[in-house]
């Protein structure tokens, strides 16, 4: 079946990416009015893969990933318009001539057909498809069996958009069935130019050692805050409740946060007042719980973990160099940040620390392709080849270089 999804999606993308910027966009448009005439279809059906879910058991984070709303659903229209607005990623690029007169231009092309495997977020079908057209790619999609009707839908509907614009509709497929094995058939699938894995860490994790086919990894989010002895300590305790509490089952919530002890008291004991309300646990260490009893004791899997929960690690620290040598032991090069006065803390804690985004006085819950001027995004990526941090369209695109000659020949005179 996938060798099949992909020989359609090779054909259909020769289409797309042949097609004018003009045309692409006539997709993205045409799904936003798509999404608002069949907004109580999409809805009825996700809804009803929310209820099997929650009678099967499933909680917390990814329970609360597969939900969609009317806003977000606003929301992903929202994005379509700003990825639709901004400029054709393919095309010219930097030109020169050699010395002998060849005349050389790199232009920007997409990277072919990409795979997504992701979890229980059906938004994503949305998201990635809108980024993946406008690059000129194709796509197939291979959802979590919580949120495969949802994202047949979806899909359904991008096929729709794509012959409204004139264009081949299998640009945009997903894998109808929830066998599993149909996600390690994708990892395997020859001549698959990209694979995305979207979710949790074992997802993730089984994806980068499994995969035969090139594979970006993405976005587990073990989130640091270190809270400098010059910090602004309101700020400090702004930027954590935003980072902790204003979605906590995401992979740019903060999930740690570090404390020089010149400070610990002043701002541990304003930081769990203002947190108190939001029913956050602190597992803490021994200095922190000795300021905040009814902090859990902190044990070694605590600083590694990505909670994707009301939870939050705390560590006192005797300054800047073990606040960074913490990261760089449990860090997962995604977003980190500092609250600080000082310069040269500031500056030192940018230029040492290893991720794909990091705060110097301002919450990491912005690292994300939307907030980033992207629109959106088809993951948040922790490596550092080809593309770094929220992938927008850029990140979707490779070069090519076209050579204009006169009959030069190098060995050959």
């Amino acid at each position: 079946m996938l060798n099949q999804l992909l020989q359609q999606a090779k054909d259909a993308q020769k289409g797309l990416r042949l097609a004018d910027g003009s045309r692409r966009n006539q997709v993205l448009a045409a799904m936003r009015d798509l999404l608002r005439e069949r907004q109580t279809e999409i809805l009825a059906v996700n809804q009803a893969e929310v209820q099997r879910a929650e009678a099967a058991g499933l909680t917390g984070a990814l329970l609360k990933r597969l939900v969609l709303t009317e806003k977000k659903l606003a929301e992903l229209a929202d994005g379509l318009k700003t990825v639709a607005r901004l400029p054709d990623p393919l095309g010219q690029g930097p030109r020169w001539t050699l010395d002998n007169g060849l005349k050389l231009n790199t232009v920007r092309v997409p990277l072919g057909v990409i795979g997504l495997i992701f979890e229980s977020r059906p938004g994503v079908a949305i998201e990635a498809a809108g980024l993946t057209v406008k690059s000129g790619n194709a796509i197939i999609l291979r959802s979590g069996h919580e949120a495969l009707d949802t994202v047949t839908l979806l899909t359904r509907l991008w096929q729709d958009a794509l012959e409204r614009a004139g264009l081949p509709r299998f640009a945009v497929q997903s894998v109808e069935k929830p066998d599993r094995q149909y996600a390690v058939e994708m990892m395997h699938l020859t001549g698959l130019d990209l694979l995305i894995p979207r979710g949790g860490a074992g997802l993730i994790q089984t994806v980068v050692k499994e995969a035969t086919v090139p594979v970006i990894e993405t976005g587990v989010g073990n989130c640091h805050l270190y809270v400098d002895k010059a910090a602004d300590l309101d700020m400090a305790v702004k930027i954590l409740r935003d980072g902790k509490v204003g979605n906590p089952a995401v992979c740019n919530a903060l999930e740690t946060v570090l404390v020089h002890r010149d400070v610990k008291e002043a701002f541990l004991t304003r930081a769990y007042a203002a947190l108190e309300d939001d029913g956050v646990t602190w597992h803490g260490d021994p200095e922190v719980r000795r300021i905040l009893p009814q902090a859990v004791a902190a044990d070694e899997p605590d600083w590694a973990n990505e909670y994707l929960s009301l939870d939050l690690a705390a560590k006192v620290v005797d300054g800047l160099e073990e606040a960074l040598a913490h990261i760089e032991r449990y860090g997962t090069f995604h977003s980190e940040a500092v609250v600080t006065n000082d310069y040269v803390v500031g500056q030192t804690f940018l230029e040492r620390v290893d991720a794909a985004v990091v705060y110097w006085n301002a919450s990491t819950r912005f690292t994300d392709g939307f907030q980033f001027g992207f629109g959106a995004e088809v993951g948040i990526s922790t490596q550092k080849m080809h593309a770094r941090g929220p992938m927008g369209l850029e990140a979707l695109t490779t070069t090519k270089t076209l050579a204009y000659g006169m009959g030069q020949t190098r060995d050959l005179h």
